[in-house]
């Protein structure tokens, strides 16, 4: 009975934990292939973890920014993850063809 109850305390508690990192995705930005973009963050992390790395690849040089090299035209999520293993950030990423399109030079500009 207690391992019941046990259980059931800690599935209730790990989700709410991952409730304030649940969100669909921060923002988004678009950049163009070839294109390297440096990306500013509000809180640092420890982590980042890419969605799907043959679209995108990243560099850290500090715990607040990286530098995002687009590699082939898709879509990808950043997932950056703090010291104690919550997500303080979730970017969508657009990477636009060799061809970029006038949305795709838009938000290439507000980075």
């Amino acid at each position: 009975m207690k391992w019941g109850i046990r259980t059931c305390v800690l599935a209730a508690v790990l989700l709410l934990a991952m409730i304030p990192g649940a969100r669909a995705q921060d923002r988004v930005v678009a950049v163009g292939v070839g294109i390297e973009s440096r990306l500013f963050l509000k809180k640092s992390f420890e982590t980042v973890i890419v969605g799907d790395p043959l679209v995108a690849d990243v560099r850290t040089d500090d715990h607040q920014s990286v530098v995002i090299e687009p590699l082939k035209a898709g879509v990808t999520n950043l997932v950056f993850v703090d010291a104690h293993g919550l997500v303080t950030a979730n970017i969508k990423v657009t990477v636009c063809g060799v061809s970029a399109t006038s949305a795709c030079a838009t938000h290439q500009s507000s980075l």
